[in-house]
């Protein structure tokens, strides 16, 4: 027998969005408001429960706006133009998510994200719901679910790519062949390869003189 998390997920798989639908003129009265905004709900309820969020004190859901699109580079307008200019197609290493997660974080420095989740587009912005924690709230510390957010090692996890979205522009979702240098991070693993070349060049440098 399935819940009603299960018929709001397969309501969103479907959703109308079509000139005069609800999401229609959700969208309308999003692109006119602020980029960070506090709602009361989540509008997803299942990805948002299933994301962590509980109703009770210490959590809040704050929708961001970011814009879509790659990077908004500057044409050449004068002197001799290189074929490889680079200004179309020139896209970010961080996803549009990661960004909005960073900017909320930034907009409430005293909370800490825990997850995000899609709620709508049109056809200049992204909008996702970011689920937003307290961690000095004594809710929270006395939740045995969310009261490892409250350790010293949870601090602006969000700015070090924990999230989902996060964890997804750092190459950790997948495995095996092609990501052999993601782990434990990518800057970590060239560090590594450039220290066994040192010793590498040592241990021959050692030799010749022998």
């Amino acid at each position: 027998m399935t819940n009603a998390y299960h018929h709001i997920g397969e309501a969103w798989k479907g959703i109308e969005k079509s000139h005069g639908s609800p999401q229609w003129e959700r969208l309308v009265q999003w692109r006119d408001g602020e980029s960070f905004v506090k709602v009361d709900k989540p509008l997803r309820l299942n990805k948002a429960r299933a994301l962590g969020y509980k109703a009770k004190q210490g959590i809040i859901v704050v929708r961001a706006r970011v814009r879509r699109g790659g990077l908004r580079k500057q044409r050449f307008v004068q002197g001799r133009v290189p074929s490889k200019m680079g200004v179309n197609k020139i896209t970010m290493r961080q996803n549009t998510q990661a960004i909005a997660e960073v900017r909320t974080s930034k907009h409430f420095p005293n909370l800490e994200v825990l997850n995000s989740y899609y709620v709508g587009e049109d056809g200049k912005n992204l909008y996702y719901e970011v689920i937003m924690v307290d961690p000095y709230h004594p809710s929270i510390e006395a939740d045995k679910d969310l009261n490892w957010l409250c350790q010293s090692n949870a601090r602006n996890r969000v700015l070090r790519g924990k999230t989902s979205a996060g964890q997804k522009h750092r190459g950790l979702r997948w495995s095996g062949k092609g990501s052999e240098h993601t782990r434990p991070s990518v800057r970590k693993s060239g560090v590594r390869a450039k220290d066994k070349l040192l010793w590498k060049k040592q241990d021959q440098a050692v030799q010749n003189r022998l």
